[in-house]
């Protein structure tokens, strides 16, 4: 097994993968998928106020083109809804954002077929204190850590933590998350691309006019702030 503080080796990134989530309207999937979001988050969550009924995630799910990915988001959900949830939406994957340990979401993958991101919900005033080599360790089976700020409801707050002192070598993908906007995505992928065998984002407070409710400008603003500096880092 490799060692959790070794990173394995990779090819030079040269696109950075943008999932967009805590999607509620038609229009804002539409716009999103032309924009070029790679991946689409249906929060499944009933306390967020971006929360979509799973039948609601499933028709907002088949309006997006091929090669765009629905993600299902949940928070300390049980395995039957997990499961009913994913028999209803074709082809998304399964993003845990709560406390869910490795082994309940390993089960859950090999339970439904579908690969699983797992948050790890990083201390805004303590990121230093948060093992984030041992978590990625830990959740090794994920297909990637997606890194969010420790906020009450998890996720969705608008809030960063302090990217700086996060470890430089994770053994895992990752997707930078928490408090993305057009005006600070760059500066996350400079701190953060090289930390990991991989850095994509994930927006959601970022590109809205409301809870819920997307802007369109701020969504092709926040695609293009990442390809800008996905050019800048080449």
């Amino acid at each position: 097994m490799t060692q959790p503080n070794t990173l394995l080796p990779i090819a030079p990134q040269l696109r950075t993968r943008i999932k967009m989530c805590g999607f509620t309207r038609e229009a804002d999937v539409l716009a999103a998928a032309a924009a070029g979001a790679d991946a689409i988050g249906f929060v499944l969550y009933p306390p967020s106020p971006r929360h979509v009924r799973i039948e609601r995630a499933a028709e907002l799910a088949r309006l997006l083109p091929a090669f765009v990915t629905p993600v299902l988001l949940f928070v300390n959900d049980t395995a039957e809804r997990i499961q009913a949830a994913c028999a209803t939406v074709p082809g998304a994957l399964i993003q845990f954002h709560g406390d869910e340990p490795p082994e309940f979401c390993e089960a859950m993958s090999q339970a439904t077929g579908r690969p699983h991101l797992k948050a790890a919900r990083i201390p805004l005033t303590e990121a230093a204190q948060f093992d984030l080599v041992k978590f990625g360790h830990l959740h090794h089976q994920a297909q990637a850590i997606l890194l969010d700020a420790h906020v009450d409801g998890y996720g969705g707050g608008g809030k960063t933590f302090n990217w700086s002192l996060l470890p430089p070598n994770v053994n895992a993908h990752l997707v930078l998350s928490g408090g993305l906007t057009p005006a600070n995505v760059a500066d996350g992928m400079r701190a953060l691309r090289t930390h990991g065998r991989s850095l994509a984002v994930d927006v959601s407070s970022g590109i809205e006019a409301d809870k819920g409710l997307k802007d369109a400008q701020k969504i092709q603003q926040f695609v293009a702030a990442v390809r800008a500096a996905d050019a800048d880092l080449l």
